[in-house]
């Protein structure tokens, strides 16, 4: 037990705390509030509080849990609603009657419920840290696979089927005299890294459904990228539309200090999502962790560091697991006024001088792994982070900091949302540093000319924006047709594949087969172009043509027609090129 000396915020100073240790959770007060340890100097502990400090006084008790803290793993995360420090929101909701009570206590995992258990291993087995031992149907769609916690080897004693709690022994392991009961529950520190065998290069595409991500700049399973962008420019939009479209199988959400009613916009609308694949709800593949901006402020940090843990517990089941954190800008906020209450010396803009060795720390647990197992077992954590800089400017400390360990940049621009351009995505200042490792995928996966077609859709789009400075000062009709053509072949590029409708229910996503045939099919209308007006054709004529809006209309062709269409429109094509060169040679 400790005493409370002074309170500065969300920040709490205590002494008599001998024997204390760095992160150990504590209780402070009457009303027993979370907090951690994140200063020590002789018998005085420095305390970041995750709830509301107003009320408490010098002189209250300080009791040390002796633990850090850890997050429970097990059956019934996914489907659930979590604040920062891993609460249930709906059971703090039933017991509360509204708002979070400061004090409110709950468990992450239903301690009543009872699921039924399949062992997949048998006794006598020789087993260790990271082997399944068994199955649990978590949800209709996800299979949660019970490990073995790590730190525990030797043979099933005991293991059968049956219906348990997740506190209930399923399985003993012995270890020469020592006997270990496992549950179907284990507990893991937030900021200690779940170990691997292995982490693989990035080699599999993450598949977004989102043509210019998936073309243009595309992320790797395992891969980290960075959305910085100003407000309004459509963030939680293209994160939402990751969640609901890309190839993981399981979503991890992170609402990080973001406006309540942004947050209460994802809380809403997600249980009510149906999964397109296996048409049953989102949720059923989909952890939220809900810490918004009226929220206290260092609950944040702890936001962050629950949501990878549960996305690397997942990650060692085997599964495909994306994380969306949404923005690390307000978690970075929050380290910079923890920082100045506790008085440290400040680094850039405030921010604290180890800000990059936090976001680093972070991102670098994203990865795909071999997994620690004696069969050989693959699993993927693929982290997208917004930035929220302010004025969206991308000099600032956080974003400069996110930019140096991520591979993936989408830049958000505000010029293309106020044009109603979505994703406004900045086709020039963005970037991939996976798209030369994922070529051979796509190559085998889709198309060998893949690689081609986006270097020649980039050459493109780069010519149009070194053409536009030309056209602003002379007009778009003093440049050769030739010319002229690029600039309506990027158009179309811009507004015919680029753009896409989040809320279209064809159009929200997009497979890698159809964004191939729409990109091939207007680079060939701007060669067969070229090639007309080589003949004599006018650029009047070829822009005229019907197969024009053809092309413009194959976003909204249903997938299991598209390559059907894609051979019609190709001889749409020829036919109308073939008469309007015929004719140019009369």
């Amino acid at each position: 037990m400790g005493e409370l000396r002074k309170i500065s915020g969300p920040v709490v100073i205590g002494e008599k705390m001998l024997g204390a240790k760095m992160y150990d959770v504590v209780k402070v007060g009457e009303l027993q509030l979370i907090g951690e340890i994140i200063k020590l100097s002789a018998d005085t502990a420095t305390i970041q509080v995750y709830e509301d400090t107003s009320g408490l006084k010098p002189g209250q008790v300080i009791e040390n849990t002796e633990m850090p803290l850890s997050v429970e793993l097990g059956p019934g995360l996914l489907e659930s609603i979590y604040d920062g420090i891993q609460r249930p929101l709906n059971e703090i909701m039933r017991k509360t009657g509204g708002f979070i009570g400061r004090g409110v206590t709950a468990n992450a995992l239903d301690r009543h419920k009872k699921w039924e258990f399949t062992p997949t291993a048998k006794k006598g087995d020789s087993v260790h840290g990271g082997d399944i031992i068994g199955e649990v149907q978590e949800t209709e769609i996800i299979t949660h696979r019970v490990m073995v916690p790590h730190g525990i080897k030797g043979e099933i004693a005991e293991i059968k089927k049956g219906t348990y709690t997740v506190e209930d022994t399923v399985a003993v392991v012995k270890d020469g005299s020592q006997k270990h009961e496992i549950k179907l529950m284990q507990k893991w520190e937030v900021r200690r890294p779940r170990p691997c065998r292995e982490k693989l290069a990035p080699t599999t595409p993450l598949v977004t459904g989102q043509r210019i991500l998936d073309t243009f700049f595309p992320i790797a399973k395992g891969g980290v990228a960075a959305i910085p962008g100003p407000f309004g420019s459509g963030k939680t939009v293209t994160q939402q539309s990751l969640a609901k479209w890309s190839d993981a199988q399981i979503i991890v959400y992170i609402g990080c200090g973001e406006r309540g009613n942004e947050m209460t916009e994802v809380l809403t609308e997600f249980p009510e999502l149906i999964d397109p694949k296996t048409k049953k709800p989102l949720m059923q593949r989909t952890v939220l962790i809900a810490n918004t901006s009226n929220m206290p402020v260092a609950a944040r940090e702890a936001s962050v560091y629950t949501g990878i843990t549960i996305a690397e517990y997942y990650r060692d089941m085997g599964y495909d697991v994306a994380l969306m954190a949404d923005s690390t800008s307000r978690w970075a906020e929050a380290m910079r006024e923890i920082s100045g209450r506790i008085e440290e010396m400040p680094g850039e803009e405030g921010y604290p001088a180890y800000l990059a060795r936090r976001l680093a720390e972070f991102y670098e647990r994203a990865g795909r792994v071999i997994c620690l197992s004696k069969k050989e077992r693959f699993g993927s954590v693929s982290v997208i982070g917004a930035v929220s800089p302010p004025g969206g400017d991308i000099s600032e400390p956080v974003s400069q900091n996110t930019l140096r360990v991520t591979k993936v940049f989408w830049a958000l621009d505000a010029k293309l949302a106020q044009r109603r351009h979505f994703p406004a995505i900045n086709w020039l200042k963005s970037y991939s540093l996976y798209t030369d490792s994922l070529d051979a995928t796509y190559a085998k996966n889709v198309s060998k000319e893949w690689a081609d077609n986006r270097k020649r859709a980039m050459a493109l789009l780069q010519k149009e924006a070194e053409l536009q400075e030309i056209v602003q000062l002379v007009g778009p009709d003093a440049l050769p047709e030739k010319e002229q053509a690029i600039l309506d072949a990027t158009r179309m590029i811009r507004e015919d594949f680029l753009q896409q409708s989040a809320y279209s229910d064809v159009d929200a996503s997009s497979s890698l087969e159809k964004q191939f045939l729409m990109l091939g099919k207007i680079l060939v209308f701007h060669d067969r172009g070229l090639r007309c007006l080589e003949a004599g054709a006018q650029l009047k004529a070829i822009t005229g043509l019907k197969v024009r809006e053809e092309i413009a209309r194959m976003k909204e062709v249903p997938e299991k027609d598209m390559e059907k269409r894609a051979i019609e429109i190709e001889k749409e094509m020829n036919s109308q090129f073939d008469k309007i060169t015929s004719e140019a040679k009369r």
